[in-house]
């Protein structure tokens, strides 16, 4: 967590130790699974809806829908609308989307190199 040494200077709304502060709500809408595993999926690549869906095993068209609205507004994925019929429309990690990227490509791999320890832990825990 933050130290308070870090935050002085800064905005309450930075402080994600607050319950009201914008970087906790931001904070809040990115760390799910879904939307973690939608910026992976989009890594540097534009994707159409059914595209994600694939990528992106078990998502519920609902669930994905909502993730990426959230990643929208919050500015890490650019949707565009080609005036075709039907329409045809495309997501792509924006320039924050790929800095936040790298985070999630950090915990897949601490998720690959913990795996077995983790399984491990598991078995001794539930015998």
């Amino acid at each position: 967590m933050v130290t308070k040494q870090l935050l002085k200077g800064l905005p309450e709304d930075a402080d994600l130790r607050r319950a009201d502060s914008l970087a906790r709500e931001i904070f809040s809408d990115v760390a799910n699974k879904w939307a973690f595993l939608i910026i992976e999926a989009l890594g540097e690549r534009t994707l159409r809806f059914s595209e994600l869906r694939n990528d992106v095993e078990g998502v519920s068209h609902k669930m994905l829908t909502q993730n990426l609205r959230m990643l929208e507004r919050n500015g890490l994925v650019e949707r565009k609308v080609h005036p075709t019929v039907p329409p045809r429309v495309e997501y792509t990690l924006t320039e924050p989307g790929q800095a936040l990227r790298a985070t999630v490509d950090g915990m897949c791999g601490w998720t690959h190199q913990y795996l077995g320890h983790i399984e491990d832990a598991r078995r001794r825990f539930g015998a």
